[in-house]
């Protein structure tokens, strides 16, 4: 399992990237590629299931990246058939920081009608409640995370087959699911109907994709089609893809966070480049957050277009004054206190000869614990920088997320318990802006910024705004954004 990191361990993560392909020879190999593609949204554990005709299913979960699991030709000759889904984990609910391999998806099950597989990104936040009621009716789990609770719902269904027994099951879940799932013959996608996390069906030659995002169908050659709505079912067979939408209406609150930082930069999210949003990003904060500085510098690699969007912006010169060591490698060990305490250097440098006697605009995706924004802003004041402003292209993340992404407790928050202002005391820097929530919403091509009446997106981690209650949290004691003040 890849190790945790001091300079990883201060961003948010995403949970995971789900994967699926039908119609098309070796199936599980186009997946294995796909979830390369996905690596970023999962790296601590990854599994394939397939189906053949006359070999039935076959799985195979494993701890570490895909690279190093799914790229030889013995394990991927276990994998045979036209039809398989794939995960990429990284875990925010289930053992968290000691994943079992049970807890490794796609999690599987045989129904009276047949098997089915299911992969699931997001967070169900009745989870808990569920599964007591799961168990008291004699549910036995095999696993501890949340996904679980899908295939003991579908597998206690009364309907007459697999994609009604998930609808039916699905209609019991609150909080954020996409889920890719297969059968014997079917490929099967399903959004939430907030679309709170991402979906796209592909083309790939007579056959189907579906992924967490569109940079996956790029390396397996498959044609971008269209996003799944929120709300809707895709079944695909041999036949093609049929759609339906099992539930109530609502308004759709896709993840803004998935335009600062998840999604990939060369994935395309609601019709707009996610690269072209993160350069409208640091444009509105440029406008927003101006200052006299000599450099615009990203903290990689989040940050860059960002940053590039400030600098154009601001008309003030672009350059690397940070660079990321790209081979420190997931088997790096540090055996001594002395190395540990290098911490971030390990894996950013400062160009000094850049730095040094500058006024430095440091541009980064967002500030969660502020622990490595401390670290970076010593290193760039060691190179020689006469100045430090930090400029951040995400509005103050002060309330955790319960829908799939992995945040630290409300109080481990830096901006839950300080103001801009303290945070920059603390940070002890030259000033510290962070782009406001309607400027955000501008660079994401809403015009006229948030609606605070029904917000576009979901926003919960800026505004603490949930819009679905985190049932399981506050059984545990947590307090919404009213209660809280």
């Amino acid at each position: 399992m890849p190790p945790s990191h001091p300079f990883d361990d201060d961003k948010l993560r995403e949970e995971c990237g789900i994967f699926g392909v039908i119609g098309v020879q070796d199936a599980s190999t186009f997946v294995a590629l796909g979830l390369h593609a996905l690596q970023h949204r999962g790296q601590e554990a990854g599994g394939i299931v397939s189906h053949d005709p006359q070999l039935g299913f076959n799985q195979a979960r494993r701890f570490g990246y895909v690279r190093d699991n799914f790229t030889s030709q013995k394990i991927m000759e276990t994998l045979p058939g036209p039809l398989s889904i794939g995960h990429v984990r990284y875990s925010t609910s289930g053992s968290k920081g000691q994943t079992a391999i049970r807890d490794v998806q796609p999690f599987f099950g045989e129904f009276s009608m047949g098997g089915a597989a299911i992969a699931h990104n997001g967070n169900i936040t009745n989870a808990n409640a569920l599964r007591r009621e799961l168990i008291d009716r004699g549910s036995i789990f095999q696993s501890s995370s949340d996904s679980e609770c899908i295939i003991h719902l579908m597998a206690r269904s009364l309907q007459r087959n697999i994609p009604e027994r998930m609808e039916d099951a699905l209609r019991r879940v609150e909080g954020a699911f996409s889920v890719v799932a297969m059968t014997r013959t079917k490929l099967i996608g399903v959004r939430d109907p907030l679309g709170v996390r991402p979906l796209v069906l592909g083309k790939i030659g007579d056959g189907w994709a579906l992924s967490s995002e569109s940079c996956a169908l790029d390396i397996i050659g498959a044609e971008y089609v269209r996003e799944i709505e929120p709300g809707e079912m895709v079944v695909i067979n041999e036949n093609g893809v049929e759609s339906r939408f099992p539930f109530r209406p609502r308004k759709s609150r896709f993840c803004i966070f998935e335009h600062v930082y998840f999604s990939r930069p060369d994935s395309i999210l609601g019709g707009r480049s996610v690269y072209e949003t993160r350069e409208n990003i640091g444009r509105e904060l440029a406008k927003e957050s101006p200052v006299d500085a000599d450099l615009v510098c990203p903290v990689p690699d989040s940050g860059t277009p960002a940053a590039i969007g400030f600098s154009l912006q601001s008309g003030i010169p672009y350059a690397m004054g940070i660079i990321r060591n790209q081979y420190m490698g997931r088997t790096f060990i540090e055996p001594t206190e002395q190395i540990r305490n290098m911490g971030v250097r390990l894996k950013l440098n400062v160009n000094r000869a850049l730095i040094r006697d500058k006024r430095v605009i440091l541009v980064d995706d967002s500030v969660v614990r502020g622990t490595t924004s401390r670290k970076i802003k010593e290193m760039i004041l060691d190179a020689g920088a006469r100045e430090v402003h930090f400029r951040i292209a995400s509005p103050p993340t002060a309330w955790p997320c319960f829908y799939g992404v992995d945040t630290p407790q409300r109080e481990k928050l830096l901006a839950a318990t300080m103001s801009e202002e303290e945070m920059c005391a603390h940070l002890a820097v030259d000033s510290l802006k962070f782009i406001s929530l309607d400027g955000l919403y501008r660079a994401v091509g809403e015009a006229n910024g948030r609606n605070a009446a029904t917000p576009q997106y979901c926003d919960a981690c800026f505004s603490g705004e949930y819009p679905v209650e985190p049932a399981d949290m506050l059984e545990q004691g947590f307090q919404l954004k009213a209660a809280a003040e």
